[in-house]
């Protein structure tokens, strides 16, 4: 274990991949379902209109913005047998399991004081997702030195985030359905959900037992020197914000994949289901394909193109009422196959940001790094349904609490549409611009191009 002293290696054995990939049934999990289904449950089943429900899914995640990078010192600082880690993988990640599963409970049944209930267990649970996600995301980069290696394992990751979305976000619905709908239907989703969560637990947590954890080294003295080592990180800083808006258009399909097969498609039942099957199932088959890509033209224009093509994906289902279903589910697949990208090269790209600040300034700050940008990751997923919320407020649309969507109006069911096309293609293609300012190339990554730092200062990191 390197936490003991041991040298970084490069190439992983196969089981530390497939276990630190199975974190991701966690974050898929946790990273799906609230955006698929909390803002339908708050509107359809406790009668809480459109524009309140955007800001009660979107301000307890807000919180984490301030939470995220606190969770990330505090790892860093940790120093047990396990690592600095994996303790967190397994107490943030049961009691996030626990308090999911609260968020559905409904024991005031519907009305003000049910959507004032579901805002402060959300809370709650978005604060013990900090606590396992901040140190899952930071261990890549303390797992090798290798940057192809940690391509590979994002590639063993999104495979498996893939996967825990395609079961969550296709199964989930179908609980709630066969739970009876409402109230019932979404009590015994959250149980599925907790479940999930508490699988993926288990499983990264014995899964990477085995696996380096990281040398142990200096730390900036205090949270705020830290956080200003971060945001003078030029390249971290581009890519930091083109993946909060970024995420933000992915939080928008998923908010609005309900609404859509509701409103557009007509098919309330099975829509749902075949939607996120579409849009998921294909970066199963496209993950290699995405890493020769990479491989040839580079990260940034790998990921570039991937957020291209997400973005015309999306504009074209602005036809969606004249087109064939099929049509409607080929498009949404092209989507999926631009999401994929987005998120593998992003989380490349996050591992060589932190390796370069750590062989540049010879401290351990994985940890403040990934609190960043798991904040700015959750707070551009709570954005996405908040916007969603917000464009359903303005254009009239009309709120139940009987579990099943109210009739609604010519311009409700526009901005159905508009806020499941053209909202996420300019949240996918605008940040873009950004990223002339990552500059990071693997020659940066080698020692020869590392400068040595004064450990004794807070250093500040703008050079390319």
């Amino acid at each position: 274990m390197r936490g003991t002293g041991a040298e970084p290696i490069g190439r992983l054995p196969r089981r530390v991949h497939v276990g630190y990939a199975v974190g991701s049934l966690v974050t898929g999990a946790f990273g799906t379902v609230p955006g698929l289904l909390l803002l339908p449950y708050l509107t359809d089943t406790l009668g809480v209109a459109a524009g309140v429900a955007a800001l009660l899914v979107l301000l307890p995640k807000a919180w984490d913005v301030l939470v995220n990078p606190v969770a990330g010192r505090i790892s860093d600082r940790t120093r047990s047998r396990w690592g600095a880690r994996r303790p967190y993988l397994l107490g943030g990640g049961l009691a996030l399991a626990v308090l999911f599963a609260s968020i559905f409970a409904a024991p005031f049944g519907a009305g003000p004081a049910a959507g004032a209930y579901v805002a402060v267990a959300f809370l709650a649970t978005a604060t013990a997702f900090a606590f396992f996600q901040v140190p899952y995301v930071a261990m890549p980069a303390e797992l090798t030195d290798d940057p192809a290696e940690r391509t590979r394992l994002m590639s063993w990751r999104i495979a498996v985030l893939a996967l825990a979305i395609l079961v969550s976000g296709a199964v989930a619905p179908a609980v709630v359905t066969a739970g009876g709908d409402g109230v019932p239907g979404h009590r015994w989703m959250g149980l599925f959900v907790a479940a999930l969560i508490v699988a993926g637990v288990i499983g990264v947590f014995l899964g990477t037992r085995s696996a380096p954890t990281g040398a142990v080294g200096e730390s900036e003295p205090s949270l705020r020197a830290q956080l200003a080592v971060a945001g003078r990180n030029r390249p971290f800083r581009a890519l930091l914000v083109c993946f909060v808006v970024q995420s933000a258009g992915v939080a928008t399909v998923l908010a609005g994949v309900k609404y859509f097969a509701d409103q557009v498609l007509h098919a309330p039942d099975a829509g749902p289901t075949l939607l996120f099957a579409c849009f998921v199932a294909p970066a199963l088959l496209v993950m290699p394909l995405w890493t020769r890509v990479g491989a040839r033209l580079g990260k940034r224009a790998a990921l570039v193109v991937a957020s291209l093509l997400f973005a015309a994906g999306a504009l074209v289902l602005v036809a969606a009422p004249v087109l064939p279903p099929a049509g409607v589910y080929a498009v949404v697949a092209l989507i999926g196959v631009g999401y994929a990208g987005q998120q593998v090269f992003a989380l490349a790209m996050l591992a060589d940001c932190i390796a370069y600040d750590t062989a540049r300034t010879g401290r351990r700050q994985a940890g403040v790094f990934t609190g960043l940008w798991t904040a700015g990751e959750t707070f551009g997923l709570a954005l996405g349904p908040g916007s969603y919320g917000l464009v359903l407020q303005l254009s009239g649309y009309v709120s139940s609490s009987t579990g099943v969507a109210a009739t609604q109006p010519a311009t409700a069911r526009l901005g159905v549409l508009l806020g499941f096309t053209l909202l996420p293609a300019l949240l996918a293609a605008a940040p873009l611009l950004l990223l002339h300012a990552y500059t990071l190339t693997p020659a940066h990554l080698t020692p020869a191009t590392l400068r040595p730092a004064d450990h004794g200062v807070v250093v500040a990191d703008n050079s390319p």
